[in-house]
């Protein structure tokens, strides 16, 4: 076995770089669905481009490289916990090459670990099988803006928009679109979704990420589940909630299904939501030496080509902005205007808008632009460089958003989903302007960045400390104006009222 560690790390670093060919495939024939000009094939060039670069780069898809999740199956008397530490090995040394970010994190104190290392990280679930010969790894890195739209369901309830949803199908049915629209585009639609039918709390969400190794073209056993699988995938994308959320004629990628038996009392229907950013992999390895004798998720062809080139195609229509920006800069914009942002930026994320609700922040934010993002980071002779660096789900800080503008003057906020109606209200009251970049494009956004000039607050973690950026070019859409307008509530209002009209039973 002592090939088994260096296995893994190819695993990581696979998983991580380079999206399946099944994925590749479905994010193609949704780049067809949608008009050129449009948000949405803004945003699916941006995505196909920055998979080339992650690609080529072999450099993090998504900077939020999730929680690794590994299923694995042993032969009977394989050392397991062997097999543990160098799987824990693997991680950590994936951390440090920058593979993986710092993503475990102490609940209680808030300290990251620094290594992907902790109570709990990394998850594996093991199991044994008849097969003496061989040893099966996958692995799921899965970030924390699609895990956070997870969603489980208690049937029977009334569903918003929805209404009734009983313990059936057709109550199955509608949990499933539900699921879909309230992820808007806070999980970095285009999306897929795993879903379980039945079981209890615990083993209903771990059953829906099973569903998610399941390639996108595969057909149910089930023949009932089969047929519901093809009813959302005919139906789902009529939500028009579109990429990111920005409105358009996809919405989803993949919809699979599993069941288990439950307890009389429950009936559970649980959906692990996962974004564009889909990674997931897995190796056959050789049982004696740890070697890997194939990989699942990868066909014979040549990887696919996804972007037209290594820049996204640019209309001249695009506004270019400098910052520190002015407030007549800032009332000129309006929803739907393409940006290219040059000069300074901040990161500020979850640890930092929290900080800054006490405290001053430790560089003059007057005028700057504020970014939503938890990089990856490295650091090589006394220097940091960043090289995955997209937006992370704003709506989290919408708690403290409002103050933050009203008193640090920031004049522009950065990030991906949209945020709620006390920001929109400060972005008006006070001359600010939220920017929608393309989430999990990290290797284009990364490229965007010219220089690391500093940090503040690491001890708060590296991806939570506010990193000193220069930038050049970097490209958003505003979703939010300062004039009261947002994107964000529209889209979902809209899709709303498309999701009433699933209401009428089915089954």
């Amino acid at each position: 076995m002592n090939e088994f560690k260096k296995s893994i790390l190819d695993l990581v670093a696979d998983t991580s770089s380079n999206l399946p060919p099944d994925v590749r495939k479905a994010i193609k024939a949704a780049q067809k669905k949608e008009s050129d000009g449009t948000r949405s094939a803004f945003a699916l060039e941006t995505i196909a481009t920055n998979i080339d670069m992650a690609c080529d780069n072999v450099g993090p898809i998504c900077q939020d490289t999730g929680m690794p999740t590994f299923f694995i199956h042993t032969p009977v008397g394989s050392n397991q916990i062997e097999m543990k530490r160098w799987i824990r090995e693997a991680i950590s040394e994936s951390t440090k090459s920058g593979k993986l970010r710092s993503n475990s994190v102490d609940s209680l104190t808030g300290k990251n670990s620094g290594d992907n290392l902790g109570e709990g990280t990394p998850v594996m679930h093991w199991e044994q099988w008849e097969n003496n010969d061989e040893i099966e790894v996958k692995l799921l890195l899965k970030g924390g803006g699609c895990e956070n739209k997870n969603i489980q369901y208690s049937l029977p309830m009334e569903l918003e928009h929805l209404g009734k949803a009983g313990r059936n199908l057709d109550g199955i049915r509608k949990c499933i679109l539900h699921a879909v629209w309230q992820a808007q585009g806070h999980g970095c639609a285009i999306g897929a979704v795993g879903v379980c039918v039945g079981g209890d709390r615990t083993s209903g969400y771990e059953h829906a990420k099973k569903q998610l190794f399941r390639t996108i073209d595969d057909v149910n056993s089930n023949p009932t589940l089969a047929e519901l699988e093809q009813y959302i995938m005919e139906h789902v994308n009529d939500l028009k909630i579109g990429t990111m959320g920005f409105g358009g004629n996809a919405t989803l990628i993949g919809c699979k299904i599993g069941v288990q038996n439950r307890l009389p009392a429950s009936f559970f229907v649980s959906v692990a939501y996962d974004c564009w950013a889909f990674r997931r992999q897995g190796v056959i390895l050789d049982a004696k030496t740890g070697s890997i004798k194939r990989w699942i998720y990868k066909e014979d062809a040549p990887v696919i080509t996804m972007g037209k080139g290594a820049e996204v195609p640019l209309s001249g229509k695009e506004i270019h902005l400098e910052t520190p920006l002015t407030e007549e800069k800032v009332r000129s914009l309006k929803v739907g205007d393409v940006v290219l942002i040059s000069g300074k930026m901040y990161t500020g994320r979850d640890a930092i808008h929290a900080h800054l609700m006490t405290n001053d922040p430790p560089v003059d934010l007057r005028g700057q632009a504020l970014y939503h993002c938890g990089p990856v980071t490295i650091k090589s002779d006394g220097k940091w460089k960043i090289t995955a660096a997209g937006p992370t789900t704003s709506g989290r800080e919408e708690p403290y958003q409002a103050d933050i503008i009203r008193k640090f003057g920031i004049r522009a906020v950065i990030g991906k989903g949209g945020m709620g109606k006390k920001t929109l209200a400060a972005l008006k009251e006070h001359g600010a302007v939220y920017l929608n970049a393309v989430g999990g494009a990290a290797q284009y956004y990364a490229k965007c960045i010219t220089s690391v000039d500093g940090v503040d607050l690491e001890q708060f973690g590296l991806p939570e400390a506010m990193w000193h950026l220069t930038v050049k070019d970097f490209p958003a859409i505003v979703t939010m104006d300062s004039h009261g307008n947002s994107l964000h509530a529209e889209i979902e209002a809209q899709s709303a009222t498309e999701l009433t009209t699933f209401a009428q039973p089915v089954y």
